[in-house]
């Protein structure tokens, strides 16, 4: 069983590249046979779920799958599995533009793998010498920030991958407003109302800001619809 580099995304049929696939393939057995045990079924299961949940605003949801996840994971004595499920939710969360720190993966990043380590890096925009090797593909081009990773945002194929980069530029002070319309427009065509309420409200500040009260207000009544029909 080999380690990959981690991105996150949904599992929809076969699994895509990244930090579900990496967290898929350490939890599933290496061969068909035997089945996998019920813990790893169940493990991975929670963990879509927990993330489809948090990206849609179900914080209820989002925190009972989760502690699914870690009952499950933690049966087996592994904290590297564990740390990688925590920062695939933290991962989520930063799409969002929630830059909290990321308490539960910090408590065990001494045991997470050197993937989990560069990745953590480079969500919250510190990323060091050497790290690009250890991120997907479609990251490694957005790890020095400025127009160069502007550029490569709309080749990041993978929604919710696509929303982490476009956060980490706006962490770093590189989010044009393309970026911004780009991470807008992800949000929107997935329904993810957590990041979209974000990104939007960015949108806003920046309209008020420019002056473009025009564009200010059509943002908020698109606000006001998402926060109307949540409750």
């Amino acid at each position: 069983m080999t380690h990959r580099a981690i991105e996150p995304g949904f599992v929809r049929g076969a699994i895509r590249a990244g930090l579900w696939l990496g967290l898929a393939l350490a939890l599933a057995a290496c061969g068909s046979t035997p089945p996998p045990p019920d813990w790893q079924m169940s493990a991975r299961a929670s963990l879509e779920r927990a993330q489809k949940a948090g990206l849609t605003g179900l914080s209820t949801i989002e925190a009972a799958e989760m502690a699914r996840v870690r009952r499950e994971l933690a049966r087996t004595g592994r904290a590297d599995l564990l740390a990688r499920a925590e920062l695939g939710l933290c991962a989520a969360r930063v799409a969002a533009l929630d830059f909290s720190p990321c308490e539960p993966y910090e408590a065990l990043a001494n045991d997470a793998a050197q993937a989990e380590q560069a990745y953590a890096r480079y969500l919250v925009g510190q990323p060091l010498p050497g790290d690009a090797v250890w991120l997907p593909l479609a990251q490694r081009p957005l790890l020095a920030g400025g127009e160069a990773a502007r550029q490569a945002l709309p080749a990041v194929v993978d929604p919710l991958s696509r929303l982490v980069a476009a956060a980490v530029l706006m962490r770093r002070g590189d989010a044009s407003p393309a970026v911004v319309s780009i991470a807008v427009d992800t949000a929107s065509a997935q329904g993810w109302s957590r990041p979209l309420l974000a990104w939007l409200g960015v949108q806003r500040e920046r309209a008020r800001a420019a002056g473009d009260q025009v564009m200010a207000d059509r943002v908020q009544r698109r606000m006001d619809l998402i926060l109307r029909e949540s409750r």
